[in-house]
């Protein structure tokens, strides 16, 4: 019997020194200079001097049990710099692309955070947290209308997972948002703690139309995130601190831009997290897309409403 109580004190002890470091990790994050950080990491994440990239890749490899197997180059010294290593390609067969005309294929690697319904206006984040639609969407009321009671799905890319992101459906581009922020981290703890962390962080918002109706896939920023890219406007980085707009509508530009699905369509430079907003109505995720579970590039996610899975 005191065996048994030394034991329970002895776990409470732990998850009570585990609660106290979490916090201590968010509060943080309030005081770091996240941009400066940011910088610094994309200084030293391109660092091309063989004992410092190959140090920085062999530890990321063991830390993090990265499977080079699937990557088009396996060797980890022949990448040219760490940033090289991190957005690395895989083997075109790595990642099947669901082809059901009807399915949405997941965008990425990682772990799904939430999925489920816009309700009231609101995504749910973490427990006790949501987040406004409107907030996130950097104010935009036009693309707020459009998902307004839709769905949404939020992906959490961790340092393992491949950084590629992918058409979850072929689509057509509408419009571009760049909405400045912060850059708290966007793992399980933060989200847990800080509010309206995804409405808060620097995020890159794409508009797409598709067979499904409306599409929108948000890439959100995060610590030592150094850069966004999309393959076709490359790095995103506006210098003025405001939201930024980029219209591809035929009468604002000559360029189209229409990527099947599975395409790519851009990268992290570093992990962070993918959100997909649906108009209402438009699909269903799938049961077993629930969270805290794995996802892999390309499987089957979600299925038009009406349609068979």
């Amino acid at each position: 019997m005191q065996r048994s109580n030394a034991m329970n004190q002895s776990d409470t002890a732990k998850d009570t020194g585990k609660k106290i470091a979490q916090s201590l990790f968010v509060a943080l994050q309030y005081l770091l200079p996240h941009h400066l950080l940011s910088s610094l990491m994309h200084s030293i994440a391109r660092i091309e001097l063989k004992p410092v990239k190959d140090l920085l890749i062999r530890q990321v490899i063991k830390w993090y049990k990265v499977d080079m197997q699937e990557a088009l180059e396996s060797d980890p010294a022949q990448y040219r710099s760490f940033n090289d290593f991190f957005t690395r390609a895989l083997h075109p067969d790595a990642r099947p692309v669901t082809q059901s005309d009807n399915q949405v294929a997941s965008p990425a690697d990682g772990t799904l955070s939430q999925s489920g319904d816009i309700e009231a206006g609101f995504l749910f984040q973490a427990k006790e947290h949501d987040y406004s639609l409107l907030e996130l969407l950097g104010g935009d009321a036009e693309m707020n209308r459009l998902f307004e009671d839709g769905n949404f799905a939020t992906i959490y890319l961790s340092p393992r997972d491949y950084h590629r992101l992918h058409m979850p459906a072929s689509g057509k581009l509408k419009r571009m948002l760049h909405v400045p922020g912060r850059l708290f981290s966007v793992n399980a703890t933060t989200c847990e703690k800080v509010p309206r962390l995804f409405a808060r962080n620097e995020r890159v918002i794409s508009l797409f139309e598709t067979d499904f109706g409306p599409m929108a896939i948000i890439l959100v920023g995060a610590i030592f995130v150094s850069s966004i890219e999309t393959v076709w406007a490359g790095t995103i980085t506006p210098l003025q601190q405001r939201v930024n707009s980029w219209d591809y509508e035929p009468s604002a530009t000559p360029v189209s831009v229409e990527l099947e699905k599975g395409d790519e369509m851009g990268r992290f430079n570093m992990g962070s997290t993918v959100i997909l907003l649906f108009a209402k109505d438009a699909i269903e995720w799938h049961d077993d897309f629930i969270a805290d579970s794995p996802v892999r590039m390309g499987e089957a996610i979600a299925t038009a409403t009406g349609g068979e899975s």
